[in-house]
């Protein structure tokens, strides 16, 4: 399996799905660690981390398949959602709530 094709087994078989600098119990960024907690403060409770920084071929392969320069990276229900902007103004928005829970159903 090549890289692409893990990634999106990764996205396709996990309903949500952060590529992020770190661990949710030990982000090493700041927008990791603010993407995780808006994730928490919306009720999910699992979903799929991948510590991009200990593999630095997913870290380069995900920007390719997103087309999007900056981790963190949302994915939920196989579909790019964004970084941690647009995690933030989705939550601010009351949109991601939806969107979570629509994906955990």
């Amino acid at each position: 399996m090549d890289i692409q094709e893990k990634i999106r087994s990764q996205i396709t078989e996990n309903p949500v799905v952060v590529y992020m600098k770190g661990t949710p119990q030990f982000p090493r960024c700041g927008f990791s660690g603010a993407t995780v907690q808006i994730l928490k403060t919306n009720g999910l409770k699992d979903f799929l981390a991948v510590d991009v920084l200990t593999d630095p071929e997913i870290r380069e392969a995900i920007k390719v398949y997103s087309n999007w320069p900056t981790i963190p990276q949302l994915y939920i229900k196989g579909e790019f959602v964004g970084g941690a902007d647009i995690v933030r103004d989705l939550h601010e928005q009351g949109e991601l709530k939806k969107l979570l829970e629509s994906a955990v159903e």
